[in-house]
């Protein structure tokens, strides 16, 4: 059975669309009562979940704010028999700079049901192996 996620291509349109802002797009990956579990949100909204397209919508227009906000991929990791996608990339929000992870949880129609978010380690820190 051939996979509904190209894992390369999405992390790609996935970065490109944060770079652009492009709310809508991003919140059109997700199915309408989507869960995104994240740090960030828990400080911004008093809980670290956002629950459906209309909540995902609200919380990352915040994104708007901020005079500079540009990702920057890494690395990917795919498991196409779970259908899920972790994208490790760098951030440089305003005068910040961390590195950043996003696991993705694909449904078989290849919109995403959850989602979680890992921000914060530095980017000078990034490990070699």
């Amino acid at each position: 059975m051939k996979s509904p996620i190209d894992p390369d291509a999405f992390a790609s349109a996935w970065i490109d669309a944060w770079n652009r802002r492009d709310i809508d797009l991003l919140v059109s990956h997700y199915t309408p009562n989507a869960r995104f579990v994240s740090p960030v949100a828990a400080q911004r909204t008093g809980s670290p979940v956002v629950i459906g397209r209309e909540a995902l919508t609200a919380y990352w227009s915040g994104a708007r704010q901020y005079q500079k906000l540009v990702f920057t991929f890494e690395s990917l990791t795919w498991d196409p028999l779970r259908l899920v996608l972790v994208i490790i990339y760098r951030r440089q929000v305003d005068d910040r700079r961390d590195r950043a992870a996003e696991i993705f949880y694909f449904n078989p129609e290849g919109l995403i049901h959850s989602g979680e978010a890992m921000y914060g380690a530095s980017d000078t820190c990034s490990a070699t192996f």
